[in-house]
Formats: C-alpha cells, structure tokens, sequence
C-alpha cells in the first residue's frame, strides 16, 4: 500500500511521528507537516491521495487548510482527525468535504481502514471532484486549478 500517497498533518511532533511509524509498520508510508501552513506547501507540490488533518494548530488551523485543499485539489480525501473538536467543528468540517471525522485517541486500525476506505473513493470515482462554495476564494491556488482546468 505504499503507492497511497498520505499527508499527516499534526503540530503535536511526537505525535505525528509516532503515527508515522505506526503506519508504515502497516506498509503505509506517509509524509509529515507540522503546520497549516507546512501542509498547504507539501499538498501544492506532491498532491497526496488522502490527508489526515488535525484541526486545532497555531496560524492555518485544520478548517483553513481542508477550506484550501478541497477547493483548489478537490480529488485530494481529506480525514480530520482532532483531540480537540467539538460538534459544531465536526460539521463544519463535514460541511467542506471531509471525508470523515475521527477523535483522538484512534485505534490504529480504524485510521488505516478509513485511509484506504478514503483512497478507495477518490480511485472509483476521479471525477468526483465536487466543488464546495463554502470554502470561498483561495488567491494564488486559484492558478493551480485554471492550470489543471486547461489539461
């Protein structure tokens, strides 16, 4: 399953590590950022097939980034996984195309079967790209998907 390319995003470096590893032990390999903004800079240039998202980090907050990445790579499977949401998080998050929604602490096999439920989706269905109004003007990552509009 290493051809699954897997973004963790997470400001908890222990953490996300450790995940890291626990992944790979499962033949899943994955990239880390430590920040909104760390994540939206890897996503523009290695668009991941699935990202694991937490929401509450210092400047670009997980809502932010899911807001980016599903209106400028909409095909990319976003998972919010967060030890500090709360139910109006989890369906704003549902709202801008999450494909699902996790607290921490995780099962790992429940993170790993999502993560290839998630991959799974966006292989059936490529054209899937929905487009989510909701997540408003990106700037510059605009140019990216004119550029992808013209292929």
């Amino acid at each position: 399953m290493d051809d699954i390319k897997v973004l963790l995003v997470d400001d908890e470096e222990d953490f996300v590590k450790t995940l890291a590893t626990r992944m790979k032990m499962r033949d899943l390999g994955s990239e880390v950022a430590l920040s909104g903004e760390e994540a939206l800079r890897i996503v523009h240039d290695k668009v991941p097939d699935v990202m694991v998202l937490d929401l509450k980090m210092p400047g670009i907050d997980g809502l932010e980034v899911l807001r980016r990445v599903r209106k400028a790579y909409p095909h990319v499977q976003v998972i919010i996984l967060t030890g500090h949401g709360s139910d109006k998080d989890e369906e704003e998050a549902r709202r801008l195309g999450a494909f699902e929604y996790l607290r921490k602490p995780v099962d790992i096999g429940k993170l790993v079967h999502t993560l290839k439920e998630a991959y799974k989706k966006k292989v059936e269905d490529p054209m899937m790209a929905a487009t989510f109004p909701e997540a408003g003007d990106l700037g510059p990552a605009t140019d990216v998907m004119d550029e992808c509009k013209k292929r």
